[in-house]
Protein backbone atom coordinates (compact mmCIF):
# COMPACT_ATOMS: atom_id res chain seq x y z
CA UNK A 1 0.00 0.00 0.00
CA UNK A 2 2.76 2.66 0.90
CA UNK A 3 4.90 1.86 -2.36
CA UNK A 4 4.37 4.99 -4.03
CA UNK A 5 6.71 6.59 -6.89
CA UNK A 6 6.62 8.05 -10.62
CA UNK A 7 3.94 10.44 -9.84
CA UNK A 8 3.29 12.98 -12.64
CA UNK A 9 0.44 16.05 -11.92
CA UNK A 10 -1.71 16.68 -15.11
CA UNK A 11 -4.55 19.00 -15.84
CA UNK A 12 -7.51 16.68 -15.33
CA UNK A 13 -9.61 17.83 -18.61
CA UNK A 14 -12.19 14.37 -18.37
CA UNK A 15 -13.55 12.46 -15.11
CA UNK A 16 -15.67 9.99 -14.65
CA UNK A 17 -16.46 11.25 -11.04
CA UNK A 18 -15.82 15.37 -10.85
CA UNK A 19 -16.91 17.69 -13.23
CA UNK A 20 -16.15 21.83 -12.44
CA UNK A 21 -18.34 24.78 -13.02
CA UNK A 22 -19.19 28.18 -12.04
CA UNK A 23 -22.06 29.34 -11.34
CA UNK A 24 -22.98 32.79 -11.55
CA UNK A 25 -25.70 34.68 -8.86
CA UNK A 26 -27.04 37.66 -7.76
CA UNK A 27 -27.64 37.80 -3.63
CA UNK A 28 -29.18 40.60 -1.84
CA UNK A 29 -28.44 42.56 -5.15
CA UNK A 30 -24.58 41.78 -5.39
CA UNK A 31 -23.13 39.87 -8.14
CA UNK A 32 -21.09 36.72 -7.09
CA UNK A 33 -19.89 33.50 -8.76
CA UNK A 34 -18.95 30.27 -7.21
CA UNK A 35 -16.43 27.79 -8.53
CA UNK A 36 -17.77 23.96 -7.68
CA UNK A 37 -17.48 20.42 -9.06
CA UNK A 38 -20.40 18.13 -9.34
CA UNK A 39 -19.96 14.36 -7.89
CA UNK A 40 -22.01 11.67 -6.94
CA UNK A 41 -23.37 11.40 -3.53
CA UNK A 42 -22.46 8.18 -1.43
CA UNK A 43 -22.70 6.07 1.81
CA UNK A 44 -20.86 5.14 4.76
CA UNK A 45 -21.09 1.99 7.36
CA UNK A 46 -20.13 2.32 10.92
CA UNK A 47 -19.39 -1.66 11.19
CA UNK A 48 -19.30 -2.96 14.77
CA UNK A 49 -18.30 -6.84 15.14
CA UNK A 50 -20.24 -8.08 18.60
CA UNK A 51 -18.10 -11.03 18.35
CA UNK A 52 -15.15 -9.44 19.45
CA UNK A 53 -16.15 -5.43 20.25
CA UNK A 54 -14.55 -4.00 18.17
CA UNK A 55 -15.13 -1.63 15.19
CA UNK A 56 -14.12 -2.51 11.62
CA UNK A 57 -12.35 0.35 9.53
CA UNK A 58 -10.85 0.84 6.60
CA UNK A 59 -7.39 1.79 5.55
CA UNK A 60 -6.64 3.50 2.13
CA UNK A 61 -3.67 6.00 0.44
CA UNK A 62 -5.52 8.88 -0.59
CA UNK A 63 -3.50 10.81 -3.96
CA UNK A 64 -5.86 14.42 -2.61
CA UNK A 65 -3.95 13.45 0.91
CA UNK A 66 -0.72 12.91 0.04
CA UNK A 67 -0.67 15.50 -2.59
CA UNK A 68 -2.06 18.13 0.37
CA UNK A 69 1.29 16.90 2.25
CA UNK A 70 3.56 16.96 -0.25
CA UNK A 71 2.56 21.03 -1.20
CA UNK A 72 3.04 21.45 2.75
CA UNK A 73 6.81 20.06 1.93
CA UNK A 74 7.27 22.34 -0.15
CA UNK A 75 6.66 25.03 1.15
CA UNK A 76 8.85 24.12 4.53
CA UNK A 77 11.82 23.42 2.13
CA UNK A 78 11.65 26.33 -0.09
CA UNK A 79 14.42 29.11 -0.13
CA UNK A 80 13.36 32.30 -0.57
CA UNK A 81 15.85 33.04 -3.77
CA UNK A 82 14.63 34.12 -6.71
CA UNK A 83 13.49 31.45 -9.18
CA UNK A 84 16.07 30.72 -11.92
CA UNK A 85 14.50 30.45 -15.41
CA UNK A 86 14.55 26.69 -15.22
CA UNK A 87 12.85 26.59 -12.42
CA UNK A 88 9.93 28.29 -13.24
CA UNK A 89 9.87 26.59 -16.66
CA UNK A 90 9.24 23.23 -14.54
CA UNK A 91 6.00 24.75 -13.46
CA UNK A 92 3.41 22.82 -15.14
CA UNK A 93 0.59 24.51 -17.18
CA UNK A 94 -2.26 26.33 -15.67
CA UNK A 95 -0.77 26.90 -12.29
CA UNK A 96 -0.38 23.09 -11.92
CA UNK A 97 2.64 21.86 -9.91
CA UNK A 98 5.50 20.26 -12.02
CA UNK A 99 6.15 16.61 -11.63
CA UNK A 100 6.71 14.96 -8.39
CA UNK A 101 9.88 13.20 -9.94
CA UNK A 102 11.48 16.60 -10.42
CA UNK A 103 11.42 17.09 -6.60
CA UNK A 104 11.72 13.66 -5.21
CA UNK A 105 13.73 14.75 -2.45
CA UNK A 106 10.90 16.94 -1.41
CA UNK A 107 8.25 14.25 -1.32
CA UNK A 108 7.46 12.66 2.30
CA UNK A 109 6.63 8.96 2.97
CA UNK A 110 3.75 7.39 1.05
CA UNK A 111 2.44 7.05 4.47
CA UNK A 112 1.01 10.62 4.69
CA UNK A 113 -1.32 9.58 2.45
CA UNK A 114 -3.12 6.90 4.08
CA UNK A 115 -5.82 7.44 5.90
CA UNK A 116 -8.63 5.32 8.20
CA UNK A 117 -12.11 5.94 6.92
CA UNK A 118 -15.30 4.11 7.24
CA UNK A 119 -16.58 1.29 4.70
CA UNK A 120 -17.73 3.86 1.63
CA UNK A 121 -18.78 3.85 -1.47
CA UNK A 122 -20.34 6.28 -4.36
CA UNK A 123 -24.31 6.57 -4.85
CA UNK A 124 -23.41 5.72 -8.74
CA UNK A 125 -26.01 2.93 -9.34
CA UNK A 126 -29.80 3.84 -9.90
CA UNK A 127 -30.95 0.77 -9.74
CA UNK A 128 -30.00 0.03 -6.45
CA UNK A 129 -31.52 1.21 -3.09
CA UNK A 130 -28.97 3.52 -0.76
CA UNK A 131 -28.82 -0.09 1.20
CA UNK A 132 -28.17 -2.28 -1.36
CA UNK A 133 -24.83 -0.01 -2.29
CA UNK A 134 -24.15 -0.04 1.56
CA UNK A 135 -24.54 -3.29 1.75
CA UNK A 136 -22.26 -4.13 -1.27
CA UNK A 137 -19.71 -2.02 0.11
CA UNK A 138 -19.27 -3.69 3.35
CA UNK A 139 -19.23 -7.19 1.27
CA UNK A 140 -16.62 -6.06 -1.18
CA UNK A 141 -14.32 -3.90 1.31
CA UNK A 142 -14.56 -5.12 4.83
CA UNK A 143 -15.67 -9.19 3.53
CA UNK A 144 -19.00 -8.93 6.35
CA UNK A 145 -22.58 -10.35 4.09
CA UNK A 146 -25.31 -8.24 5.97
CA UNK A 147 -28.80 -8.31 4.98
CA UNK A 148 -29.56 -4.95 3.52
CA UNK A 149 -32.44 -5.08 6.34
CA UNK A 150 -29.70 -4.87 9.28
CA UNK A 151 -28.24 -1.50 8.10
CA UNK A 152 -29.84 1.02 10.86
CA UNK A 153 -30.10 5.07 8.95
CA UNK A 154 -27.87 6.75 11.56
CA UNK A 155 -28.41 10.48 9.39
CA UNK A 156 -27.44 12.01 6.32
CA UNK A 157 -25.50 15.46 5.74
CA UNK A 158 -23.66 17.32 2.93
CA UNK A 159 -19.91 16.77 2.55
CA UNK A 160 -17.68 19.16 0.83
CA UNK A 161 -20.18 22.34 1.52
CA UNK A 162 -17.78 25.09 -0.09
CA UNK A 163 -16.79 22.68 -3.22
CA UNK A 164 -18.89 19.23 -4.09
CA UNK A 165 -22.05 19.60 -1.81
CA UNK A 166 -22.78 16.03 -2.22
CA UNK A 167 -24.90 14.16 0.65
CA UNK A 168 -23.60 11.11 2.49
CA UNK A 169 -25.68 8.85 4.13
CA UNK A 170 -24.50 6.91 6.95
CA UNK A 171 -25.62 3.48 8.05
CA UNK A 172 -24.99 1.32 11.36
CA UNK A 173 -24.29 -2.77 10.32
CA UNK A 174 -23.79 -4.87 13.82
CA UNK A 175 -21.84 -7.93 12.39
CA UNK A 176 -20.24 -10.92 13.63
CA UNK A 177 -17.66 -13.60 13.26
CA UNK A 178 -20.19 -15.36 11.29
CA UNK A 179 -21.05 -13.22 8.53
CA UNK A 180 -17.45 -12.74 7.36
CA UNK A 181 -17.06 -14.63 3.84
CA UNK A 182 -13.75 -13.12 2.76
CA UNK A 183 -10.78 -10.65 3.96
CA UNK A 184 -12.41 -7.67 2.07
CA UNK A 185 -10.05 -5.01 0.72
CA UNK A 186 -12.06 -3.64 -2.29
CA UNK A 187 -12.13 -4.75 -5.82
CA UNK A 188 -8.48 -5.14 -7.30
CA UNK A 189 -10.58 -4.38 -11.24
CA UNK A 190 -11.59 -0.60 -9.75
CA UNK A 191 -7.60 -0.18 -8.64
CA UNK A 192 -8.33 -0.25 -5.46
CA UNK A 193 -5.94 -1.35 -2.48
CA UNK A 194 -8.09 -1.63 0.76
CA UNK A 195 -6.67 -2.95 4.41
CA UNK A 196 -9.07 -3.43 6.67
CA UNK A 197 -8.31 -2.55 10.47
CA UNK A 198 -9.82 -2.80 13.83
CA UNK A 199 -10.43 -0.94 16.15
CA UNK A 200 -11.33 -2.14 19.82
CA UNK A 201 -14.53 -0.65 21.72
CA UNK A 202 -13.09 0.53 24.84
CA UNK A 203 -10.28 2.57 23.00
CA UNK A 204 -12.49 4.03 20.37
CA UNK A 205 -12.59 7.43 21.49
CA UNK A 206 -8.97 7.76 21.85
CA UNK A 207 -8.56 6.93 18.53
CA UNK A 208 -11.09 9.74 17.45
CA UNK A 209 -9.43 12.06 19.05
CA UNK A 210 -5.84 11.08 18.01
CA UNK A 211 -4.75 13.49 15.84
CA UNK A 212 -1.54 11.49 15.14
CA UNK A 213 -3.79 9.26 13.62
CA UNK A 214 -5.05 10.62 10.00
CA UNK A 215 -9.07 9.85 10.00
CA UNK A 216 -12.11 11.06 8.21
CA UNK A 217 -14.40 13.16 10.17
CA UNK A 218 -17.20 10.39 9.51
CA UNK A 219 -15.21 8.05 11.77
CA UNK A 220 -15.40 10.92 14.68
CA UNK A 221 -19.01 11.60 14.33
CA UNK A 222 -19.87 7.45 14.10
CA UNK A 223 -17.90 6.96 16.86
CA UNK A 224 -19.57 9.44 19.15
CA UNK A 225 -23.03 9.12 18.15
CA UNK A 226 -22.08 5.03 19.01
CA UNK A 227 -21.03 6.41 22.34
CA UNK A 228 -24.16 8.49 23.01
CA UNK A 229 -26.60 5.65 21.50
CA UNK A 230 -25.51 2.46 21.44
CA UNK A 231 -22.36 1.79 24.01
CA UNK A 232 -25.02 1.00 27.19
CA UNK A 233 -26.54 -2.03 25.46
CA UNK A 234 -22.79 -3.22 25.38
CA UNK A 235 -21.88 -2.03 28.71
CA UNK A 236 -18.20 -1.11 28.30
CA UNK A 237 -17.38 2.28 28.80
CA UNK A 238 -15.79 4.49 25.48
CA UNK A 239 -15.07 7.32 27.46
CA UNK A 240 -11.36 8.53 26.90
Amino acid sequence: MEEINNIEIVPCTESNYLQPFRVSYNQNGTKKSWDFMRTHDSVSVLIFNTTSHCFVLVKQFRPAVYMCEWEKAKTKTSQPAEKSEEAEASESQEGQPASAEESSSQLPPASAGVTYELCAGLVDKPDLSLEEIARQEVLEECGYDVPASKLKRITSYRSGVGVTGAKQTMFYAEVSDDNCVSAGGGEPREGELIEVVKVPLHEAMTFAYDERTPKTMGVIFSFIWFHNNMSPKYKISTNV
